[in-house]
């Protein structure tokens, strides 16, 4: 290897064309923007502007709409917690994550009773259905909310 075969690494030079920075940096004149025309003036339209025609996103119908007020509760079974957790074991949203339970906790976690249970589970999630708490008490584990 020698000074004169030194090249950059694959993928690490970029073009960084700036438009409107003058003559010193190689596009002065009309800075990048050619010559008159719409998109040469300042104030050019904003993204989605078809020049006065009806615009894709008001063409299009609207459907539903999506409540802010929302929660977006991951739902897991009892069946689940059998198949996974052993005797004994502490469950909460971390444990259920680490073993590939649930793949996103996003407002919360709520266990519901459907499946055999048979094992003592200390089960600390953010809510249960009756049945779930009742399944996973007479198995002599505890339900606590968070």
């Amino acid at each position: 290897m020698d000074l004169a075969n030194l090249k950059p690494a694959e993928g690490s030079v970029q073009n960084r064309y700036r438009k409107g920075r003058g003559h010193a940096s190689g596009n002065g004149k009309t800075a990048g923007y050619g010559h008159k025309g719409q998109k040469a003036r300042s104030g050019a339209p904003r993204p989605g502007f078809e020049g006065g025609q009806m615009p894709l996103f008001r063409r299009i119908p609207k459907r539903g709409f999506k409540n802010r007020n929302s929660k977006e509760i991951v739902t897991i079974n009892l069946r689940d917690l059998e198949r996974v957790f052993a005797d004994g074991d502490t469950v909460d949203a971390n444990a259920l994550l680490e073993k590939g339970v649930i793949k996103h906790v996003y407002d919360g976690v709520k266990v519901l009773g459907n499946g055999e249970y048979t094992k003592k589970l200390t089960v600390k999630l953010h809510a249960f259905s009756a049945s779930a708490k009742e399944k996973i008490e007479a198995c002599g584990g505890t339900a606590e909310v968070i």
